[in-house]
């Protein structure tokens, strides 16, 4: 029993530490609050496949899917064809998908942004935007992504854990979900009618 109370007592100290602690390393003050809360993917300006700077405020009022792909994963066939039925079918109903190349896993999109845009708009015949190759975990994470990691977290921490994790993001900028890389696209369709049709 007296083991039991010194144990007891030594929780009790800790727990003001731990909480000291805690708010020391993850702020949480009102300005930082509200500076998160306020932020939506409009703040970002991102490059295209050609270099050219593209306000992401462009896409104000659409909902969006964005992707990071890879030319020669395993997922690359499966996505690129479901992707295009969902481009197809709703780009004239405010959805637009974006798509950022990325050669962090396993090497799985080696080219130039020349040779992306060949092989994806000749081999996968996407019509939808494709981006600059960008980073998407690391010091060297793009803005953008560093963001949408921020605001959807996935299960086993925050990091993207292969090519095709898709964040879903609303008409106001907010994002509202992510699907891991083994969800295919076709399955996202009714929470993408749901938002627009919101």
């Amino acid at each position: 029993m007296k083991w039991l109370t010194f144990w007891n007592c030594i929780s009790i100290l800790f727990f003001p530490l731990a909480f000291v602690f805690y708010s020391h390393t993850y702020p949480s003050t009102p300005s930082l609050m509200a500076e998160q809360s306020s932020k939506s993917i409009y703040d970002f300006t991102v490059k295209d496949i050609r270099g050219n700077d593209v306000s992401l405020n462009d896409y104000s009022g659409k909902v969006l899917l964005i992707v990071n792909v890879a030319s020669q994963c395993g997922f690359t066939q499966t996505n690129y064809k479901e992707l295009n039925i969902l481009y197809e079918k709703y780009k004239n109903q405010g959805f637009e998908i974006l798509a950022f190349p990325c050669n962090q896993f396993a090497g799985q999109e080696p080219g130039n942004n020349e040779e992306i845009q060949e092989v994806v708009c000749t081999r996968f015949k996407a019509e939808f935007p494709i981006f600059d190759k960008v980073e998407v975990n690391g010091k060297n994470a793009a803005p953008l992504y560093k963001f949408l990691k921020e605001q959807k977290g996935g299960i086993f921490g925050d990091g993207i854990k292969w090519n095709f994790t898709k964040f879903l993001v609303n008409k106001e900028g907010k994002v509202v979900d992510r699907y891991a890389p083994t969800t295919s696209p076709l399955k996202i369709e009714k929470d993408i009618e749901k938002l627009m049709q919101s």
